[in-house]
């Protein structure tokens, strides 16, 4: 039996989990037992076995439907091919896992899988670079003004990292600043060595105007806890440094550390660091005998395309304190514009990070802390970003999304047509038994499904209610209909039950009329005559009445 149709469409999973389609065909649990499965194949073999039809285009439907369901029976009664499905969907049953006696637990299903994508990874790692890099350039308005140059200071930074081998990493990076008429630099090398799967080892050498050679060794202390210990030697006046780090996760969402420098500049410094689902906090304590300060910051994230931040420093030698907020403007790019006032003076700070990359413009406004300017500086660019986001970016996106929604359709279009010809060849087999079982509902004050409909209920209203591309014409709906599924699986004691964890696009009937799009089941229904409505998405459960 050839696993490809349903592997293909298996891929089509955003979340990256498998759909549990062979489940939704039998319309079945995913702890469903022998019996129950043995059961719900023998009930879609009533309807899809080609021998029970004359004709002969209508055996040909029946027989394409019905290889679909034994396909699903033979997998899922069979005790290994279950369980590897289970663990990886159909990738595991294509990928080669080997089916003797060995394997015989999902642990060790899962032990043999890993081992296999590990041998075929490890021709990537030795060609996997990693380069990433800062920008800062920082611009003075009061210089300016005064007739000198507005570049305040450039400093610039980078790095690439790249993987030699599992165990080995070698990290080349540099870094330049200039400010006035100084400037400095240093170039880094960096050698890392995993000895085993709780510790390694790192040798660092930079050459510049303070050139030192490193030695650091890390390793896992407990399931909890890492401890880092390292040593120094700078070439310019011979002094040595030594430096401890002990890493503690605290619970789940938090973890905070000690980190520990002995030598010209000895200090310590404590920090604690907590990320959430929607928002992260870090802050962090630093103790010397010529020095002192504390820095912290706290992010919320308002959705998953904006955040605000709110952060401050203060200490022996600085002052200051911060507010902004950002933007994802696409998917590896992130907008931020910060306001800070401090004793350094009134700043507005711009960043731009894209994937490894960051670009940061502070504008210096004014050096004296005038409550005036920075109430300006703290409500002028908050003003002009919700007037912006209303006008120009929210309308913007709006538009490139529902473009790259067309162009996504049109390049699945095809496929879709397919599984569109498909459901509605199932659903014809499937009319006659969901009739019948919808008369004796409606004669019984039963549960009677008047309308269903499956897909992107959203974006189909949004469509339906702004004026869209002509090209939307040609292309099918986000949404399809599957009335008669729905009544065909209605039982004999008048209910319907949807599996929680299973995608409903693989319900015989139903299809994806939308892939890579969010999709929800909508369901009108009358039972003991009144009217109701559900709505529940794509992998959600359902039970009516």
């Amino acid at each position: 039996m050839s696993y490809g149709g349903v592997h293909e469409r298996e891929k089509l999973s955003e979340d990256g989990v498998h759909g549990r389609e062979l489940y939704a065909r039998l319309h079945v649990s995913p702890d469903a037992s022998d019996e129950d499965i043995k059961k719900a194949y023998r009930l879609y073999a009533q309807v899809y076995h080609p021998d029970k039809y004359q004709s002969p285009q209508m055996q040909d439907i029946a027989t394409q439907n019905f290889q679909r369901i034994r396909e699903a029976y033979e997998i899922l009664s069979d005790e290994r091919k279950r369980q590897i499905y289970d663990i990886y969907g159909m990738e595991g049953l294509v990928s080669g896992l080997e089916l003797g006696p060995k394997l015989n637990t999902p642990e060790e299903i899962k032990a043999e899988f890993e081992r296999m994508k590990q041998r075929q990874e490890e021709e990537k790692f030795a060609a996997h670079v990693r380069p990433s890099g800062s920008w800062l350039a920082t611009l003075s308005l009061p210089q300016f003004l005064k007739g000198g140059g507005i570049m305040k200071g450039m400093a610039m930074s980078s790095e690439v990292q790249s993987h030699m081998s599992r165990k080995d990493t070698i990290v080349l990076g540099g870094n330049l600043a200039v400010s006035g008429d100084s400037g400095g630099g240093a170039a880094t090398a960096m050698l890392r060595h995993q000895t085993s799967s709780a510790s390694s080892m790192e040798v660092v050498a930079t050459a510049g105007l303070r050139s030192v050679l490193g030695f650091n060794t890390s390793r896992h202390l407990s399931l909890h806890s890492t401890g880092t210990m390292g040593i120094s030697i700078s070439f310019k006046d011979g002094s040595v440094n030594l430096e401890n780090t002990w890493t503690r996760q605290l619970s789940e969402s938090s973890s905070g550390n000690i980190h520990l420098i002995l030598g010209a500049d000895p200090n310590i410094a404590v920090g604690w660091q907590r990320k959430e689902e929607r928002s992260s906090a870090a802050g962090e304590v630093k103790f010397g005998p010529t020095a002192f300060g504390a820095i912290g910051h706290y992010t919320h994230h308002f959705s998953s395309k904006s955040h605000g931040r709110i952060g401050g420093r203060i200490g022996s030698s600085a002052l200051e304190f911060e507010i902004g907020g950002g933007r994802r403007i696409s998917e590896y790019s992130t907008l931020r514009m910060l306001c800070t006032l401090g004793s350094e003076g009134i700043f507005w700070r711009f960043e731009l990070h894209r994937g490894g990359q960051k670009l940061i413009v502070p504008v210096l406004l004014s050096r004296a802390l005038n409550p005036l300017l920075a109430t300006g500086a703290l409500i002028l660019p908050s003003s002009l970003y919700a007037f912006l986001k209303v006008c120009v970016i929210k309308p913007y996106y709006r538009k490139r999304e529902n473009q790259k929604t067309i162009e996504k359709r049109q390049k699945t279009l095809s496929q879709v047509l397919e599984a569109r010809a498909a459901a509605s060849n199932a659903q014809t087999l499937l009319q006659n038994v969901a009739n019948r079982k919808q008369k004796k509902q409606a004669e019984r004050g039963g549960l009677v499904i008047t309308e269903a409909v499956y897909g992107n209920l959203k974006g189909h209203s949004e469509n339906e209610e702004e004026t869209t591309p002509s090209i939307d014409n040609e292309l099918p709906l986000p949404i399809l209909d599957v009335t008669i599924p729905l009544n065909f699986l209605v039982d004999d004691s008048g209910q319907l039950k949807l599996h929680e964890g299973i995608k409903k696009s693989g319900i015989m009937g139903f299809c994806d009329p939308c892939p890579g799009e969010p999709k929800q089941l909508k369901v009108s229904y009358t039972f003991q005559g009144h009217p109701y409505e559900a709505v529940v998405d794509d992998c959600g459960g359902l039970q009516l009445p």
